[in-house]
């Protein structure tokens, strides 16, 4: 039994950086590198308890279903307005991304604290804050199944988000590898001099992958804070998640199916230093990075093998100049 609640506990614990990881594949298929997803995460998930805080607070007897439609939607906007600016100073400003990504990550983490405190000082709490409600419908399990003895706990125990960021990853490789839409933004990504040339917008695709990227980021903060901490929020609490997440890109090879696993992987990494008795901190502290050396370890791996369907997109990072097509 040991095992089975480790492997639960992998696998709550590696949703939130799936999300994060789905996020930044679409953005980083279109050529850009959005090192801001870590900010997204955190504004993602301070944006949704903001809204189910003041939902809850505005009514009597508040829904949960309404609290989380809400929650849902204020997640949603505000993450993908972060990604929209990121895109903006970017794709038409053509600042640098790497500086545009990081300030993006600082920004957010600061934003999520900062309103996280103001919230918690309006519920009259003293650094922490809770929708209770509102989480009860983000955890709510598939009734019935979730009662089945060994797979029920392993498979339907709980809540839609964590369906949602599966479904996701699968349709979304769908649509990279098997629509034209999605060819087109790989080409984007791969070759924009050509895909220039081709008639195909590349600031359109760009802009899009970008906003619905950073989108689907802000869900994973969304999930950390809802379904995970069951509704509360506590400064600095996400963690190296996010960072977590663009690791995970690489390690999956920049294919959404295998970050399926590698987000399991990831989240088992995380926590196995709880199931191993007597370790020191300092121990610990390593247990929590080897997700980092695994992930270098697969990047020296990939580059010896020079196989180009391994590798990033071609010109990921690297603004594109019509004029020196």
């Amino acid at each position: 039994m040991i095992i089975l609640t480790f492997i639960q506990k992998a696998i709550v614990q590696g949703i939130g950086i799936l999300f994060g990881s789905i996020g930044e594949i679409v953005t980083e298929k279109s050529g850009n590198l959005n090192l801001g997803i870590p900010g997204l995460m955190y504004m993602g998930g301070i944006a949704g308890l903001m809204g189910a805080f003041f939902y809850e607070n505005a009514v009597a007897a508040p829904i949960p279903f309404v609290g989380l439609l809400i929650s849902l939607l204020f997640a949603l906007a505000c993450s993908a307005l972060g990604a929209l600016i990121y895109s903006f100073l970017t794709i038409t400003l053509r600042a640098n991304q790497n500086v545009v990504g990081l300030a993006l990550t600082t920004f957010g983490i600061g934003f999520g604290n900062f309103f996280g405190g103001s919230i918690s000082k309006l519920a009259g709490g003293v650094g922490q804050v809770s929708v209770a409600t509102t989480a009860k419908a983000y955890q709510a399990s598939i009734p019935g199944l979730n009662k089945i003895p060994v797979i029920g706990k392993l498979l339907f125990s709980y809540g839609f988000l964590t369906y949602t960021a599966l479904i996701l990853a699968f349709l979304i490789s769908f649509y990279l590898l098997k629509t034209r839409s999605g060819l087109n933004l790989r080409a984007v990504g791969e070759n924009p001099g050509a895909a220039d040339a081709a008639g195909i917008n590349l600031n359109k695709y760009k802009y899009i992958a970008t906003v619905v990227g950073g989108a689907i980021a802000g869900l994973g903060g969304l999930y950390f804070v809802m379904e995970y901490l069951g509704g509360t929020w506590t400064n600095n609490g996400f963690g190296d998640r996010g960072w977590l997440a663009v690791a995970l890109v690489i390690f999956s090879l920049w294919d959404c199916r295998k970050a399926i696993l590698g987000s399991f992987l990831f989240g088992g990494l995380y926590i196995l230093y709880m199931y191993i008795p007597g370790l020191s901190r300092g121990v610990q502290e390593l247990f929590k990075m080897s997700q980092y050396l695994v992930t270098i370890v697969v990047l020296v791996i990939t580059s010896m093998q020079r196989k180009r369907e391994n590798q990033g997109p071609e010109m990921l990072g690297i603004a594109y100049f019509r004029e020196e097509r």
